[in-house]
């Protein structure tokens, strides 16, 4: 059964929209512990345009059950992420113009620098993450640069326009998910994720964790931190209860 990690970056977002102080990323991170997410997940980007490095150094402090810092491949980051000592990091393509990463890192081209970097933090006892498109060379790439586990992009599947076209995107990640866990490498999975369209996903044997951040965040305006990440585990766990 798939487990929740909740991305808290959009609390963040909130805090810049008007240089405030609040709302804190700290506090978001132990309520979503509370609730029962197995780990907390921040992005620092090279921009820093929403979570900061004194954000990530005092999750660090705080957070018990595991934090994921997703960030690019740059010397710039693996010193922070080997500095701070999250248990795991997520590497993820990065550019200036986006709202958000849209799409999977290219492990294939960028094998070489990927392999180095992921070397550089399993030193410091990091877990590392390529956060890729359900492609089958993606996830061979990625087990040839000794990478732990991969992250499916759902991305494409989140945005289907069509019934036809979401079912197709599925059979694409439960055949790249299958091969990743037949390679060895852990599997999770993330992006565009949200009530409606989460437990399709969280349904493929393979797949351990769900990223999710920004359909949670959205709800809690109505409901509650607390009880955004409540319902989504409730949907995932209503999956496994189904199996």
């Amino acid at each position: 059964m798939s487990e929740l990690m909740v991305n808290i970056d959009h609390v963040a977002t909130v805090r810049e929209a008007r240089g405030t102080r609040y709302p804190e990323p700290v506090y978001a991170a132990g309520i979503v512990e509370m609730a029962g997410a197995s780990g907390v997940i921040v992005h620092l980007r090279e921009d820093r345009r929403h979570i900061k490095d004194r954000d990530v150094k005092l999750l660090r402090e705080v957070v018990r059950t595991k934090l994921n810092l997703e960030m690019a491949a740059t010397d710039e980051m693996v010193r922070i992420a080997r500095e701070i000592g999250p248990e795991m990091v997520t590497l993820v393509p990065e550019k200036r113009q986006e709202l958000t990463t849209e799409g999977g890192l290219d492990v294939v081209l960028l094998k070489e620098r990927i392999a180095h970097v992921t070397r550089q933090l399993k030193e410091s006892n990091i877990r590392v993450s390529l956060f890729i498109d359900p492609v089958e060379a993606q996830i061979i790439a990625s087990k040839e640069a000794a990478a732990d586990m991969v992250e499916i992009h759902t991305g494409k599947y989140s945005d289907a326009p069509t019934e036809a076209l979401r079912l197709e995107e599925l059979r694409t990640i439960i055949i790249a998910a299958k091969k990743a866990g037949d390679l060895g490498l852990g599997v999770n999975a993330g992006h565009g994720l949200h009530y409606a369209n989460v437990t399709d996903i969280a349904a493929i044997p393979q797949i351990e964790e769900l990223a999710i951040g920004h359909s949670i965040v959205a709800r809690a305006i109505f409901v509650g931190l607390d009880r955004a990440v409540r319902d989504m585990i409730e949907l995932i766990r209503g999956v496994g209860h189904r199996q």
